[in-house]
Order: structure tokens, then sequence, then C-alpha cells
């Protein structure tokens, strides 16, 4: 290896430059040499720290590179835009008046520049807390050189699994359709990005015996659904986003009730506290509804998490069997059977109560609500169909699974009654 030893290397000619190798070229600076900057060099990235900007921002400005800036909060929050970033860039902010934590400091990257490795806004909410930041790569894009990751973090959203997960926009949407396991494995840096939508549906009822009189239709499962934007006609059925954190959510999910000689309710649907309960089963052909077997949740029962109650069955047709029973709660009442030979009652709905018999038909089912958290209408927890005086079994095959709907009533001498649809869950969070 060649060796030259010299004290100065000088361009040919004045403010000439003086080129080290050849493009493609390795030079190496081994360990323990320091370089002096007595001027200004490129490739190096910036040394030292920023020019601090005295004058203190009261409005929302973008910052160029090299400036420190005293930022006052006083007044409401500010936003500063970062400049395009190079390798070596730097900007400062400082709390002027200790003020960040009542009136937070945005930080905005320039278009898809990232702020520690993700492309989102940052906060400064520390009193008194001043940063330097220093762009790095565009691979974590603007570091803080002072403060930790804690304090100028990009706005990250929460991860999960679990269920058949789809998107719809900026929404990731876990629907289970059986048990399951909503599993929380990250959280957002803001707390409104930690809520989650959902659709809790219960089962629905199980459809009411026929024998020398018809069956009443069964109730609906409980339907609970957050966000009004997405709710159906029944916009009682609407409460607030459920905050989660990193932890495992078992799924239940409830099963339709059976038609039998005694039916059954359907059963409850779970997800965290969120708890729907299962719609009353249809009333038997000539016996007086129960609240133990007809329906478990009565009038005035207190719901676990409001409103989730089911919808009461309708009456059976016949000696005795003529009221259809109460709602829940939150729940709606099932329909009236005919006190002789008539229709059965249908059952209660999530958003509405079950008809009465006219006559020799059956009663119509409460309406379903409809909810369009999946981005796609559906409709939940319709109450099932009392049977007319006719001969034949249930008026209707068995509710569609993951529907909450309540079963049909078995006609004529038609024996069983249908079996309830299942009930379903489905969560909605912002991913991006």
């Amino acid at each position: 290896m060649s060796e030259v030893k010299v004290n100065k290397i000088s361009p040919r000619t004045n403010c000439g430059t003086v080129q080290l190798g050849d493009s493609g070229d390795t030079i190496t600076i081994p360990a323990g040499a320091t370089i002096v900057n007595n001027g200004t060099q490129t490739g190096f990235g910036r040394t030292g720290t920023v020019d601090w900007d005295t004058t203190a921002k009261t409005a929302s400005f973008t910052a160029v590179s090299g400036n420190g800036y005293f930022v006052n909060t006083t007044s409401g929050a500010i936003t500063v835009t970062l400049p395009a970033g190079s390798a070596g860039d730097i900007v400062g902010i400082s709390d002027y008046a200790s003020t960040f934590q009542t009136n937070n400091v945005t930080i905005t990257p320039n278009g898809t520049d990232k702020i520690n490795g993700v492309n989102a806004n940052a906060t400064l909410s520390t009193q008194g807390i001043a940063v330097s930041l220093v762009y790095v790569d565009s691979t974590r894009g603007w570091k803080s050189v002072t403060g930790s990751d804690n304090d100028t973090s990009g706005v990250t959203f929460m991860s999960a699994t679990g269920g058949t997960i789809t998107t719809c926009g900026d929404y990731k949407i876990h629907t289970f359709t059986g048990p399951g396991t909503f599993c929380v494995s990250s959280l957002s840096t803001v707390p409104s990005n930690n809520l989650v939508d959902y659709l809790v549906v219960g089962g629905g009822g199980g459809g009411g015996y026929g024998a020398a009189f018809v069956g009443g239709g069964a109730g609906a499962g409980a339907l609970m659904v957050s966000a009004t934007t997405y709710c159906g006609p029944s916009l009682a059925n609407c409460v607030a986003a459920h905050p989660v954190s990193v932890q495992a959510y078992p799924i239940t999910i409830g099963a339709g009730g059976t038609g039998g000689l005694v039916g059954t309710a359907g059963n409850n649907t779970i997800f965290s506290s969120l708890i729907a309960a299962g719609g009353g089963r249809g009333g038997r052909s000539d016996q007086a509804p129960t609240t133990t077997v007809d329906n478990p949740n009565p009038a005035g029962a207190t719901p676990s998490r409001a409103p989730g109650n089911g919808s009461g069955g309708g009456g059976g047709s016949g000696g005795g069997g003529t009221a259809g029973m109460p709602g829940g709660a939150n729940g709606n009442p099932g329909g009236n059977g005919s006190p002789g030979a008539g229709g059965g009652g249908g059952g209660g709905g999530a958003a509405g109560a079950g008809g009465n018999t006219p006559g020799l038909y059956g009663g119509t089912g409460g309406a379903a609500d409809v909810t369009t958290i999946t981005g796609t209408p559906a409709n939940k927890g319709e109450g099932g169909s009392g049977s007319g005086n006719f001969p034949g079994g249930p008026v209707s095959p068995p509710g569609p699974a993951n529907s909450g709907e309540g079963g049909s009533g078995a006609g004529l001498c038609g024996g069983n009654g249908a079996t309830g649809g299942s009930g379903i869950v489905v969560i909605r969070y912002k991913y991006q």
C-alpha cells in the first residue's frame, strides 16, 4: 500500500475543489481520528445544535432546519410542520410558557416523512419539555436527540387478532360467527384510537310448540351496537364505543333456542363486559306463558349492560295461551295469540314488538334492526313469526345462523317450533 504524508492538500486553483477518490471508491477514516469542521461540508450530516429564535411562536408555523423555536400555547394548541427532511436536518422546539400539558403541540411531518419510524403526527404534551429533532434517514425519519421516543412518538394505531378479519377504508373489522378470542397486542398513543365499535347479538329463542292449537313466534336476541352512525331504526340500542387494553377477550356466541314441548330461550352472546341476552321462547299452544320458561328476562329486569335484554316470545293460541311475553328492560314484547282456534303471536324483534294474531293467521315477528358496521347493511334480530291455524310443521325454517332471529311457531298439530338463529360479534376499529 502506497502512503502519502503531507500537511495540507490544496486545489490547483483558488477556491477550487479537492476530490478524494473516484465514484465507487471507499474512503476509510480510521477509528479514533478526529474530523474538525472549520466551515461547511456535505455528506457527514449536521454538526452542532440549533440557532434559537427568541421570538415566541403563538400560532401554527412551518419550521426551518437549523432553527429552534420557543412555542407559546397559552392561548391554544399549535401545529408545527416540519420541513422536508434531509439527513442531518435539525429542528428544536421548547415549551415557552410551560403549557404543553394543557394545550398540546402537534408536530406534522412533511409528506411521507416519518417521525420515529411512523408517517403520522406526533404530540408534545409534557409540561416544560424541550426537544431537538434530527432527520436520520427515510426509515426512521426524525428522531429526538434530547428526549425519549415517548416524548415524540408518531400516532400509531392499535393492533389485534382473532375472528375473520376484513378492512373497510381506514377500519379493520373482526367478525366472530363462533367462539373465539379477540387479542389486542398493542395500543395507540392516542386514547381515542383505542375505542372499538361493536355489534353484539344474542341468540334468538326457540319457536312455540303446536298441538291442538298453534305456537307463537320466539323473541329475537338482544342487539347491541355502538355509535349511532352504525345503528338502524332502533337507536335506543346504540351505546358508546368500548375501550380495550392489551389482553385477550374471549368471545361467546349465543346459540339459538330450540323448539320443543317446552322450548328454550336463546343464549347470551358475550364480548368483554358486553352481554347481549338471548330472546324469549315462543308461547306453547293451549298454555299460559310464564316468565321462567317463556322469557328469562322479564320486564323490569336489570340488564348487565343496557341495552342487553332480549325480546319476548309471542303467545300461542288456545285456552290461556293468549298474552305475548314482555321483553326485557330494553327488549320488545311479543304479540298476543288467539284465545281460541286462531293464530299465534309474533315474537318481539330488535326494532319493534311482535304482531298480534289477525285471526286465523299468525302474527308477524317484530322488525329487525339494520346495522352497517361492516360497511354493508345487514338485518339482525328479527322476531319469529307466529303460526297460522293450519295443519303442518313450522311456518318457516330455523332462524339463519348469526342473525339472532327468533324461531317461528309450529302450526296446528305441528309439534316443535323452529330453532332460533345464533348470535354474532363484530368488532371494528381504526388501523391506519
